[in-house]
């Protein structure tokens, strides 16, 4: 372990006259003995944001001989600028000089590694794509190689919730002032003006609702040869861009390796659910390997090591029962594609006649669902799907005689017809136990106007029926003896999805199947594990209140309408109010969703959101509050956003959106 010192605050200056603000853990001996470098780039502000989590992850690697920087990206924290959107072309383009402004610092060796989750994820993947020559290796954690099919936006050609809920927490994240202890008095000024030219994000990315050039950038599957540096991608089951991990080692060519274990989108080392497991070694590792030139054994380990989790009680588990296993490469050859026919008598391994099964299931149905993303929070996993199985068309196999354990994505083929223009598809595949309990294991939503092309979308011909496949997400399973598997199918998934015009029914003509990824057991597998966690010197931190999460849903028996309600307090997930000690800054965030519908008629559908954002010490102190709303008609999606932000109690300035958006086959 090195001595390592902080440098709390500076600036990287840029080729067109702006600065980004930059945090920096070096070891001590640095200009003497110069060390590659580890670049985390996001906009969530190094100083109040992201300390937390920045101090022991990068701190450690600065003590094993690492410059680690957190950079703000322009427009966010103390960094120049304005940021318009997510993932522009001046976002890489800004990334790529960092990279080479540290390549020349007299503590760099000349070798610079990228990371990041989440947005850093992102951003890792597509700064490789464009090789600037000092990145040397990434490492990718909770992101995405597809901005369309697997972010917070869209899934399978439906329109998230999630779209309204992440527009309206960048609202209120980008309306947070510079801290004016580190720009001193042009603070306000500049507050002032990112206040003036607040994208309105919802809006932005609900004007794209199916799979144009927007999205089509920065999405690296478009060019997978494009990278050209090892890419080291890692997931967590309970997180929503799992997907991704398989789909890199498929069609990366550079050397690649992939990791998922059960988590959420967390890094691994504070996994939820657990086991948590050492990765900052394994980083360690990686970038050793990479940077060092240090053999320390990274690239003999399988290509993908995944999480196999075991039965357990639906609703929350931590930590998740199961064990790690790999795959000398992906796609595995071992993996088999079990078909399972949807028949009458349920699921079974032969065909069976000619039939037709018929569904409408209320509005509400997805009330069971959990989060779309999971943050390792109570309350968030997937409920009892009972709750939604009973408005469900549901095929069950007999009880398996023996342990059957998957490892891919499931998938569905069928043939499918609406009696309307619109309609989707929602498929759920879940193990239910002896006593009748029904876990989720996976799942796959499809707007049916997606069939052929999320590119391209077309209308359905009500009574005529298609021949439709819906890919679930991947996932990493065994059902146990006794168990039975089953395929739940809905016409509805609320509140995942926003819902299609007009309720359809759907009819389902057999013969239809379930493919299943099934893995052979393989000797090999116990030798998969990790070392426990290691972490640097935490962020001294102080709570200052303590936080609550509540999740209720709801419905009333004589309108029928639903309501499902989320109020997160003091900390976006319930976390409470904390003081960040050394820089005497307090932060609270208090959220809260209400989404109701009827049973019946989708134009019921209603989504509000309204958040407190507070922020500061004494002397200065920052209110944001936003309220954000959704409703649709037959035509147009109706979205409306106020911003108001105060300094020590007085309105300093704010926003009203409100935006009228024509539906496209959505």
């Amino acid at each position: 372990m090195m001595d390592v010192t902080i440098i709390e605050h500076f600036f990287i200056p840029l080729s067109d006259g702006a600065r980004l603000a930059a945090r920096l853990w070096l070891p001590k001996d640095a200009v003497q003995k110069p060390v590659p470098a580890i670049l985390e780039y996001i906009p969530y502000r190094k100083r109040d944001g992201t300390r937390g989590r920045d101090e022991p992850m990068h701190g450690w690697f600065a003590a094993q001989g690492y410059g680690a920087i957190r950079v703000d990206m322009r427009g966010s924290g103390e960094s120049d600028g304005h940021m318009a959107d997510e993932y522009l072309a001046q976002e890489l383009e800004d990334a790529c000089e960092v990279i080479a402004w540290l390549s020349r610092q007299s503590w760099c060796s000349g070798r610079v590694g990228m990371m990041g989750k989440s947005w850093g994820g992102f951003n890792a993947l597509q700064t490789a794509a464009l090789r600037p020559p000092a990145l040397k290796a990434i490492i990718t954690v909770c992101s995405t190689d597809d901005r369309y099919a697997d972010d917070i936006h869209y899934m399978g050609g439906a329109l998230l919730n999630d779209n309204l809920w992440w527009g309206a927490i960048m609202l209120a994240y980008q309306a947070r002032p510079a801290d004016p202890a580190l720009v001193g008095e042009e603070w306000r000024d500049q507050w002032l003006e990112r206040l003036k030219s607040l994208p309105f994000f919802p809006a932005l990315w609900l004007a794209h609702q199916r799979r144009d050039a927007y999205w089509r950038h920065g999405s690296v599957c478009e060019d997978f040869s494009a990278i050209a540096c090892p890419v080291f991608a890692v997931g967590g089951w309970a997180d929503a861009y799992t997907n991704a991990v398989p789909r890199l080692l498929e069609g990366l060519t550079a050397p690649r390796l992939g990791l998922i274990g059960p988590w959420a989108h967390i890094y691994p080392q504070d996994g939820k659910p657990g086991p948590a497991i050492g990765f900052l070694q394994e980083a360690l590792r990686w970038w050793d390997h990479w940077l060092k030139d240090e053999d320390r054994g990274i690239m003999a380990e399988p290509m993908l090591r995944a999480f196999v989790e075991d039965w357990s009680k639906p609703g929350d588990r931590d930590p998740a029962p199961g064990r790690f296993v790999g795959e000398a490469q992906w796609p595995s050859p071992r993996i088999e594609r079990r078909a399972l026919h949807l028949t009458g008598d349920g699921l079974r391994g032969l065909p069976g006649p000619v039939e037709e099964f018929a569904i409408r299931s209320p509005c509400w149905t997805g009330m069971a669902v959990g989060e779309w993303m999971g943050t390792g929070v109570a309350g968030e996993g997937p409920a009892d799907q009972r709750h939604d199985d009973g408005f469900s068309l549901v095929f069950d196999s007999e009880p398996l005689n023996e342990r059957m354990e998957l490892l891919g994505a499931p998938e569905i083929v069928v043939t499918i017809a609406s009696d309307k223009p619109a309609a989707q598809l929602c498929a759920r595949l879940c193990d239910v136990a002896p006593d009748g309990s029904s876990r989720r294991v996976s799942y796959g939503v499809l707007n049916l106007t997606h069939r052929d092309s999320h590119a391209e979308p077309s209308a359905l011909a009500p009574g005529v029926f298609y021949n439709v496949r819906l890919k679930l997400n991947d996932c990493g399973y065994a059902f146990a003896p006794g168990h039975v598997v089953r395929l739940a199918l809905s016409s509805a998934y609320w509140p995942l999805v926003w819902p299609a015009p007009e309720a359809a029914t759907l009819k389902l003509r057999a013969p239809a199947k379930l493919v299943l990824p099934v893995r052979p057991p393989d000797p090999k597998d116990a030798a998969a594990g990790f070392a426990p966690p290691l972490r640097g010197s935490l962020a001294p931190v102080t709570k200052v209140a303590e936080g609550r999460m509540t999740r209720a849903a709801a419905l009333d028996l004589l309108t029928g309408v639903a309501t499902y309600v989320t109020h997160g307090e003091g900390g976006l997930f319930g976390e409470g109010a904390h003081r960040f000690d050394e820089i005497d800054t307090t932060v609270s965030h208090d959220l809260k969703r209400e989404l109701t519908i009827g049973a019946e008629d989708p134009l019921t559908a209603r989504y509000q959101i309204t958040q407190n954002y507070e922020l500061g010490r004494e002397g200065w102190r920052i209110l944001i509050e936003t309220r954000t709303s959704m409703h649709a008609t037959a035509t147009d999606f109706v979205v409306q956003a106020s911003v108001r932000a105060y300094e020590n109690g007085t309105l300093a300035g704010g926003r009203d959106m409100e935006q009228t958006i024509p539906r496209d086959h959505l």
